[in-house]
């Protein structure tokens, strides 16, 4: 089929770039903001714009919270054709609460799962999630969302297609392929280190796109590999359930061997029974890390079987001063408060694991680690651009001669994926500025905005690309850069309008979650007006090089 190896790898590289550039595109520029989600969602959330804060008090602010946790009616209409009969309105056998924080969060997370009564599966958990003000224990407007954490984060994973983890299974297939594009544009620049040092600006768009791809695929090389490795580490056991599935009675032998073992009741008793003072279990906890010479944060606490006679706390150390996320366990019988188990050092295995998994997420302390993560995704998204640009370039021309519509295609869904996606993002955090905060379902008025303003997008791409079709210019490109301008600036001013929150307030304040969101977006503005008039002074050429050559013919 192709006369050697390098051909083969250049299709490859092309091909599978193309069709699934467009999920990695999505899959690098939300990761890029999901390194600063928390930030997201103190400027989308005015109420949460206070300092982080420690774990607080379980014995007097979270277990009142918990006693009045229950699922809402959004949680509840999860569990529709689950149950033999009407969806219960209560909830009252509680299986697990827990609570779960950082040194980036003002806000505490907080969440109960709960027996399903009547359910047709008998293990059947509805799950109730609260963010709470951890000085207070005041629940946050449930109809709010947590633009960063809640909507950013989970797209670059998950496309936010949750029916039969569909999304999660598309970026997973896209990452796969994504490592053979890597391998595969390795093997196809044998001069890889020129490629280094060479860009071209004042070429041809052509020639400069490909320079660029070139140079930003080179540089980041490392980064995109690590990442699109760990993201499949990460989501291993939904690619791969085995513990669930051809391992099940070995999974559910282990679980009874440990609790035998450990005195971590895997099932409840079923014999009612007080929990002794988990502020004193967290003290305790804090001692022993300190004796072993670690910091003392709580990331996070979980109790198994509350209100049980076999009840366990699980108590976990925060991921501030090392990669993993949490780690360090200490479980206490949670009716006398006795120490249960102390968790041993990590395996090896599990070690690699942690690291893996703890150094993509990236939640512990490192502010330059975290804006270089930044750098490596949006180099990911430029590669990935003028891979699309350079696509189109090189051959809409012949498809104008032959009639084709394949350039024209493709040049609209970069568009729409490029600066479209980019757009979307800006008036989704506009729209959040702008709507009310008494807005009922608030949170689902935003992504609403988000989805239409990406469709608004893609319906303007394939409008004004006729020109394409005939090996011209698309005016789209520059015409979606002034859009995300001008959505990005008025962001920026709704926020200081709505919140008093101007970036003159928390720049002298030192208020950087706030300040560094307003400050990306302006910069986004620049580049994107930047962007426009360099499209601008570039569509007249490409336009002349497009029209026929008139040749007169004297008859004299």
């Amino acid at each position: 089929m192709f006369q050697n190896f390098r051909l083969s790898m250049a299709w490859l590289h092309t091909w599978f770039g193309l069709v699934l550039g467009f999920v990695l595109m999505v899959c690098f520029f939300f990761g890029s903001l999901s390194v600063f989600d928390r930030e997201i969602d103190r400027w989308a959330q005015p109420q949460t714009r206070f300092e982080p804060q420690p774990l607080p008090s379980y014995d007097r602010l979270l277990a009142p919270v918990f006693a009045r946790l229950q699922p809402n009616a959004q949680e509840a209409a999860t569990l529709e054709g689950k149950v033999n009969g009407p969806v219960p309105e209560r909830f009252d056998t509680v299986r697990m609460l827990g609570a779960y924080t950082t040194h980036r969060d003002p806000t505490l997370l907080v969440y109960g799962g709960f027996a399903v009564p009547q359910a047709k599966d008998p293990e059947e958990t509805l799950w109730a999630i609260r963010h709470i003000d951890p000085r207070s224990g005041e629940v946050m407007p449930e109809g709010a969302l947590n633009i960063g954490s809640g909507f950013f984060y989970p797209l670059h994973y998950s496309l936010n297609l949750k029916w039969k983890d569909l999304g999660t299974w598309i970026v997973g297939f896209a990452t796969l392929v994504m490592l053979a594009a890597l391998v595969s544009g390795v093997v196809m620049h044998r001069k890889i280190f020129r490629e280094f040092f060479t860009f071209r600006r004042d070429k041809s768009t052509q020639r400069s796109a490909l320079d660029l791809h070139n140079l930003t695929g080179v540089v980041a090389l490392p980064f995109h590999f690590f990442f699109a490795f760990t993201g499949l580490v990460i989501f291993a056991g939904i690619y791969f359930p085995v513990a669930h599935t051809q391992m099940h009675d070995l999974h559910e032998l282990h679980e009874k061997i440990e609790a035998r073992e450990t005195g971590m009741a895997a099932k409840p008793a079923g014999v009612a029974a007080p929990i002794a003072s988990v502020d004193a279990m967290v003290a305790e906890a804090q001692r022993r890390w300190a004796l072993r010479g670690m910091a003392g944060e709580v990331g996070a606490l979980i109790v198994q079987h509350p209100g049980d006679a076999d009840s366990y706390v699980s108590i976990y150390r925060a991921g501030t001063d090392r990669v993993a996320l949490t780690g360090q366990g200490i479980h206490f019988k949670a009716t006398t408060g006795a120490v249960l188990r102390e968790e041993p050092p990590s395996t090896a295995v599990a070690s690699i694991n942690e690291f893996l998994t703890g150094l993509h997420l990236q939640h512990f302390r490192h502010w330059m680690l975290r804006w270089l993560y930044v750098l490596g995704g949006l180099l990911g998204c430029v590669c990935i651009a003028t891979g699309f640009i350079f696509f189109v370039e090189k051959r809409k021309k012949q498809h104008a001669k032959g009639g084709s519509q394949g350039s024209r295609v493709v040049d609209a869904l970069a568009v729409t994926t490029v600066t479209g996606m980019v757009f979307a993002a800006a008036a989704m955090l506009l729209a959040n500025r702008l709507l009310p905060v008494t807005l009922a379902d608030k949170g689902g008025w935003e992504q609403t905005v988000f989805w239409s303003a990406w469709a608004l997008a893609l319906v303007h791409a394939f409008v004004r690309n006729g020109a394409v079709a005939q090996g011209g210019f698309s005016p789209a490109w520059r015409e979606q850069c002034v859009a995300v301008a001008a959505t990005a600036v008025a962001a920026v001013v709704a926020n200081a309008v709505t919140t008093g929150d101007h970036l003159g307030r928390t720049l002298s304040a030192g208020y950087w979650p706030v300040a560094g969101v307003d400050l990306s977006l302006l910069a986004a503005a620049a580049i994107a007006l930047l962007a426009a008039r360099r499209l601008g002074q570039r569509a007249p050429a490409t336009a002349a090089s497009a029209r026929p050559t008139v040749v007169e013919v004297s008859h004299g």
